[in-house]
């Protein structure tokens, strides 16, 4: 059954788990975005769904890139595309190991079907990176509005999902769209420049951007 109501976000716990269990269906996830909340599902069988008292937040203005990457750029070494590939990104996604002290991958068969079905209504996007053709980096994220939220990324050569992130920005920036959520900090959100922003401010920025 689809989600009609999420709990109040300030109701979550010291984490930022707010609620478990419910659904995976288009509505619902849409419904969250636009209540300051995501889903993480802890297993496949456990969704759980979160608003973390600090949100990671990347404001365009403050989006910066590392000199060896602004290096590769000039050169070229990659071919970027948006949308070719949205199955193809979320399912490498998926596969990551490389997540510090998490077990596993929250990108579960369930969250892989909901997203495809939202990048069918031109709700999810992608931003890849190839390389001969091959697809060897990329990101994925949801927009409602003028609101992004920056789900995941891969990368099968070094710096292909930095210049994934480059292509994200670029489009945001062709959408008139200051700023994006990373949900949490990752060390690789932190190095193009994202912060913590406490929930109460964000909330008041998710309510203007959708």
């Amino acid at each position: 059954m689809t989600i009609v109501e999420f709990p109040d976000p300030e109701s979550a716990d010291e984490d930022g788990l707010v609620a478990v269990g419910g659904d995976l269906a288009p509505e619902s996830i849409v419904l969250a975005y636009k209540s300051g909340i995501f889903p993480w599902p802890i297993h496949e069988r456990l969704l759980a769904w979160f608003a973390p008292p600090e949100r990671g937040v990347l404001f365009l203005d403050e989006f910066h890139i590392s000199r060896r990457l602004g290096e590769q750029l000039k050169k070229h070494s990659f071919d970027v595309a948006v949308d070719r590939d949205f199955v193809g990104v979320i399912s490498h996604c998926a596969e990551v190991k490389n997540r510090g002290d998490q077990d596993g991958t929250w990108i579960t068969s369930g969250m892989i079907e909901a997203y495809t079905q939202l990048f069918e209504m031109g709700i999810a996007h992608s931003f890849e990176s190839y390389r001969d053709g091959e697809l060897v980096g990329g990101l994925y994220g949801v927009q409602i509005g003028s609101y992004f939220a920056a789900e995941s990324s891969f990368y099968r050569h070094t710096n292909a999902s930095k210049i994934a992130m480059v292509t994200l920005v670029d489009y945001l920036r062709s959408k008139n769209i200051a700023w994006f959520d990373c949900q949490v900090i990752t060390p690789f959100s932190a190095s193009f420049g994202a912060r913590p922003v406490p929930r109460k401010e964000f909330m008041k920025m998710l309510k203007r951007a959708v």
